[in-house]
């Protein structure tokens, strides 16, 4: 076999090697997300009509006063709101459009949200009236984005006040994602999940990377959440090419490390936790915890067992190694404990300063 065919086999084995060990890494932009590339919103008070007798209601004077001047506009001049006393198929709803954080251009159709903000039992089978959109913080010289319209779909039965129109906000104006500042420098912000100091410091020297060895460095990690990158000069006129050979840094998984955490829902009684979640050593008693062990006297006998009831599980008490949460619940299912009182204990253990991890709760 020739040099050049052992060579042209190296090169595949090489690339095949890369491949693999690319196919298992975690792309840069799948952790981050770039300053400036935020959603935004536009919001906007609207009328839905059409509705089956389910509406504000005509007492409702902050509803009839916006139905009159609709009315003066269009049709009749002279409608008053004490005339519309009668009125039950109208209710007044506010009106929010989440724009996409790549931004939208004149024309895009988006999502409408609407809720119900007087006393209307029901927004289903309504129609919302054409409502101007506008920034969050309006003001006098505010312009308006953009309009919403559209028949209402009510999702869930049980809130029956909240609605969507979908594709029912078009805009009339461009809002363009900014992701650089006024000197070129690109802010990467680490997803809070993986907001730690390590983290951002490896990004930063894997963004270094990218240049050349005598090159000054471009990124630094500013805080725990926040990476700035300086884009290079000549990057500046065209920085699409930069910006995405940053975001498609492979890192290795191992180096990617969550921050430790416990999400307990309390509703449902779910608990998720990272596997790095570890516990200093604890012993734990609680009301309806009753271990049974089972000491063997001298000469066993299966028959005539001795036997020990503890009101207290311990979690490496003794060898000071400490423990991790997944030992705990793996001991709650051997326990056959009830999914709230691990809930309470879990919460406890944090409370005590022995759980090693944030805890989140929600209701």
């Amino acid at each position: 076999m020739t040099d050049r065919k052992y060579f042209m086999m190296f090169q595949a084995a090489a690339l095949g090697l890369v491949l693999a060990s690319a196919a298992h890494a975690v792309q840069l932009q799948d952790l981050v997300r770039i300053k400036g590339a935020e959603s935004n919103k536009l919001v906007g008070m609207g009328l839905v009509v059409g509705l089956s007798g389910t509406g504000d209601g005509g007492k409702f004077m902050p509803a009839m006063r916006p139905l009159a001047a609709m009315m003066n506009r269009l049709m009749d001049p002279n409608v008053v709101a004490s005339e519309l006393k009668d009125v039950k198929n109208v209710a007044l709803v506010s009106v929010t459009v989440k724009l996409p954080a790549s931004g939208v251009r004149e024309g895009d159709h988006v999502d409408v949200q609407v809720a119900s903000l007087g006393p209307a039992k029901s927004l289903e089978g309504g129609r919302l009236f054409m409502t101007p959109l506008l920034p969050p913080v309006p003001n006098d010289q505010s312009p308006v984005f953009g309009f919403a319209e559209g028949n209402l779909r009510v999702a869930d039965p049980n809130k029956p006040t909240m609605a969507t129109v979908q594709d029912g906000a078009v805009l009339t104006r461009d809002v363009h994602a900014r992701y650089l500042d006024e000197v070129g420098r690109l802010t990467l912000v680490l997803n809070s999940a993986n907001a730690t100091w390590p983290m951002a410091n490896t990004i930063a020297t894997l963004v270094n990377d990218l240049m050349a060895p005598e090159a000054p460095p471009i990124a630094r990690a500013i805080d725990q959440k926040n990476i700035v990158v300086q884009l290079p000069r000549t990057e500046l006129s065209n920085p699409a090419a930069f910006i995405s050979q940053v975001l498609e840094i492979h890192l290795d998984p191992s180096l990617v490390r969550s921050e430790a955490r416990v999400v307990i829902n309390q509703r449902t009684g779910t608990i998720v936790m990272t596997g790095d979640v570890e516990l200093s050593p604890v012993a734990i008693s609680h009301p309806g915890l009753t271990i049974t062990t089972i000491i063997p006297p001298p000469q066993p006998s299966a028959e005539n067992p001795a036997m020990e009831q503890n009101e207290f599980v311990g979690i490496d008490p003794n060898r000071r190694g400490g423990a991790r949460l997944g030992d705990l619940l793996a001991a709650f299912n051997q326990l056959k404990v009830p999914a709230q009182d691990r809930i309470e204990i879990i919460k406890q253990i944090h409370k005590a300063g022995d759980l090693h991890a944030q805890l989140i709760v929600e209701d």
